[in-house]
């Protein structure tokens, strides 16, 4: 087949996409020779190694270019992020952890309650037959300001350890309308191999939530008042403050922190990495994407559907029938500013370099992008060739998946983390 050959291949049956160059014919370079394609491309193009039955990515054509988008120094960027989270925030209160009891009834954001997750289900486990005998379980608030939606339920799951030395850990973020009791078994899991696994309510979500509409109605409100950030930033306050609680537990070592997240979740962990270098090992799974590459390239509508109700409200207001790429960047510049400019990830990915980063995601998600995710990948490979540990950056797109957390992408993270951490 020749290289030129666009979606019309055959579909193979084949385990992962691998990103990579073309030249020398019949060969594969790995994910962090990226940076080298031409800076002039744009469309993805799908071709095939016949002899390894892997499919790899090249582009053509002209890529726009990106507004706001220009490289900028990580120490700089992360100020001026923290500024601008500083800037909607209610009074900060000093650390404060607050006993909490177990949630027997978890409020779940959706009409039919999720029941069982194949793939969470699917994490490694140590064989211990009385695990659940020697699991430490503890709930805790923790108040990270002075508002309501500052105190911050937590949920941290370890073994019973007799030697009191400093173990490794592992922030678990939820998707959309869910909760912190939904990862439950991802925190069984990594905790039977050794982790300190904690996993948090996202602002307006679980305990944080009155309501199944409580989220949504949220979004609404900041778009209306612009006093706060609940897409995103509110919760990535938040897990700087967790930072600074779990850098001080005797159990945990600082040095060792990860995080992780799937889809929501994902671009809180994204985000977190970025403006927190304490967090050293990042996975963040189906949530990595370029929201200015998505309004130019008219790639939005399936992030807008996720959250539609502040973007109706965004169009009546602007006047409008319909959503259209105007009402959407407004809405993102309302509710979490400079998402779709110097804080995408164009600029805020290679920020995270040189620390172990692993994009998990799907092929076809129409959520996130591939293509978006060229110049971001692209800036992300040369900022880690640089720091001289290519070997730490990794995008992992799984073929004909869509906006899906697979199994094959649980165990994928769970061996980063103990590339890592271990």
């Amino acid at each position: 087949m020749s290289r030129g050959t666009r979606q019309s291949i055959p579909r193979l049956s084949w385990n992962r996409i691998l990103i990579g160059t073309h030249d020398p014919p019949g060969t594969f370079l790995p994910i962090f020779l990226l940076y080298n394609f031409p800076s002039n491309s744009r469309t993805v193009v799908l071709t095939t190694n016949q002899s390894t039955n892997h499919h790899r990515l090249h582009h053509r054509h002209p890529i726009k270019k990106l507004k706001n988008m220009e490289p900028v120094d990580p120490a700089e960027l992360r100020s001026q992020f923290l500024e601008l989270l500083r800037s909607r925030r209610s009074p900060e209160v000093p650390l404060n952890v607050e006993p909490a009891v177990p949630v027997i009834h978890p409020l779940y954001q959706e009409k039919s309650p999720p029941k069982f997750s194949e793939a969470i289900a699917s994490c490694p486990k140590e064989n211990i037959p009385n695990l659940k005998d020697l699991l430490v379980e503890e709930n805790l608030y923790l108040h990270t300001e002075a508002s309501e939606q500052g105190r911050m339920p937590v949920l941290i799951l370890s073994l019973k350890d007799s030697s009191n030395g400093k173990r490794p850990a592992i922030v678990f973020l939820h998707s959309t309308h869910k909760c912190k009791e939904w990862l439950r078994p991802l925190l069984e899991a990594y905790a039977s191999r050794g982790y300190v696994a904690i996993a948090i309510d996202s602002r307006y979500h679980g305990e944080r939530a009155g309501n199944i509409s409580t989220y949504q109605d949220a979004l609404v409100s900041s778009w209306k008042n612009g006093d706060t950030m609940p897409f995103i930033f509110d919760t990535v306050w938040d897990l700087i403050k967790l930072a600074d609680y779990l850098s001080q537990r005797k159990d945990i070592d600082p040095t060792r922190l990860g995080i992780t997240g799937e889809s929501l979740g994902g671009m809180h962990a994204w985000f977190a990495a970025f403006a927190d270098t304490r967090y050293s090992v990042v996975v963040p799974v189906i949530g990595v994407q370029g929201f200015r590459w998505a309004i130019e390239h008219d790639r939005w509508h399936a992030r807008v559907e996720s959250i539609k109700p502040v973007f109706v409200e965004a169009s009546a207001a602007m006047g409008k029938n319909s959503i259209d790429k105007e009402v959407v960047e407004k809405v993102w510049d309302r509710i979490a500013p400079g998402l779709a400019g110097k804080f995408d990830s164009p600029c805020t990915i290679p920020a995270i370099a040189p620390r172990p980063l692993l994009i998990l995601k799907g092929y076809e998600d129409p959520r996130c992008p591939l293509a978006g995710l060229e110049v971001p990948v692209s800036r992300a490979c040369k900022a880690y060739e640089e720091a001289n540990c290519r070997d730490n950056f990794k995008l992992d797109a799984e073929p004909d998946i869509g906006h899906q957390m697979t199994p094959s992408m649980v165990k994928k993270a769970s061996d980063w983390f103990d590339k890592f951490l271990k």
